[in-house]
Order: structure tokens, then C-alpha cells, then sequence
């Protein structure tokens, strides 16, 4: 202890004061050991971790980082962007296939054959030299006259040996 420290604490032992004046040495070894703890640690982090070469280390990865994180988002922006673009033609083409569809039906009723096929659907109208002949429904034996009898065909049961090779070798 420093001498004015032991003089003072020989005088009054004891005292409130004493203790008060060990609690602020104390705190003042203390509060060096932490100085020096600091002073330590900002030196290390100044030539250590701060050096020239770390911060240029950070600086390129920070940037590669933002270059990626744009890439990515340019490249999920030109999908969408693809995507719309694909549903847009495949709309128009739809559109146009519609349009063309109407304009040949318009065409088609405009024709004289469809004006002609209204007017003997409609109107009971015929050509000159026309005869109508009106046949009687058909009969049962008429209907199935040209059916064919259909024979329900057997399916082969194969090996399992017999599926694996027709899997794997389908020509065969």
C-alpha cells in the first residue's frame, strides 16, 4: 500500500472512512486491469481484425453477396416476366383462333348454300324438278343388320420374368 494510505490506516483503524478509501483502491486496480483489458482488446482488433487486408476481404464479400442476391432476384423477375409473356401468345393465339372461327362462320351464313338449307329447313322451300319422299323408321332388324359381333379379347398372363423383359426391352 501506498505510504499515505498505511499512515492514514494506522491512525484510525477501523474507521468507515478507512474502508472507504480500500473500496476505491480496489476499484482503481480494478478499473487499470479493465483499461488494460480494453487497451488490449482495441489493439488486437485494430491490427488483428481491422487490418487492410481483412477490411478488403469484407468489402469483396459484401459485394459478391449483393451480387448474387441481384442476380437472383433479375433472374426470378425475367421468369416472371417470361411467364406472362408465354400466357400473353397463348391468349392472343387463342384470340386469333377465335376471330378466324368467326369470320368463317360468318362467311358460311352469308353463303347461298346456307341461305338455301334455311330456306328448306325453314320455309318448306324446294328446287324446281324436287320430289320429297318421306321413308319409314327403321326396323330392329335394319339396325343391327351391319353390326359386328364383338369377341372380348383374353389378356395373356405373362411371367414376372416375362414383364421385367418387356420392360426393359420393349421391342423385343
Amino acid at each position: 500500500m501506498p505510504k499515505i494510505l498505511d499512515s492514514f490506516y494506522e491512525s484510525n483503524p477501523g474507521t468507515p472512512t478507512t474502508i472507504a478509501i480500500l473500496a476505491v483502491f480496489c476499484y482503481n486496480i480494478s478499473m487499470s486491469k479493465i483499461n488494460l483489458k480494453l487497451r488490449r482488446f482495441n489493439y488486437k482488433m485494430r491490427h488483428d481484425f481491422f487490418s487492410v487486408e481483412n477490411v478488403a476481404l469484407l468489402i469483396a464479400v459484401i459485394l459478391c453477396l449483393t451480387w448474387t442476391y441481384q442476380s437472383i432476384l433479375a433472374m426470378s423477375r425475367n421468369w416472371e416476366l417470361s411467364e406472362r409473356l408465354s400466357a400473353e401468345r397463348k391468349e392472343l393465339e387463342l384470340i386469333s383462333i377465335e376471330v378466324e372461327a368467326a369470320e368463317l362462320e360468318n362467311e358460311y351464313y352469308s353463303s347461298n348454300e346456307y341461305q338455301e338449307l334455311m330456306a328448306r329447313r325453314n320455309l318448306d322451300k324446294k328446287l324446281a324438278g324436287e320430289n320429297m319422299v318421306v321413308l319409314p323408321e327403321n326396323s330392329e332388324a335394319a339396325k343391327n343388320k351391319h353390326q359386328q359381333k364383338t369377341v372380348p379379347e383374353v389378356e395373356k398372363q405373362y411371367s414376372n420374368i416375362e414383364k421385367w423383359w418387356m420392360f426393359l426391352f420393349p421391342s423385343y
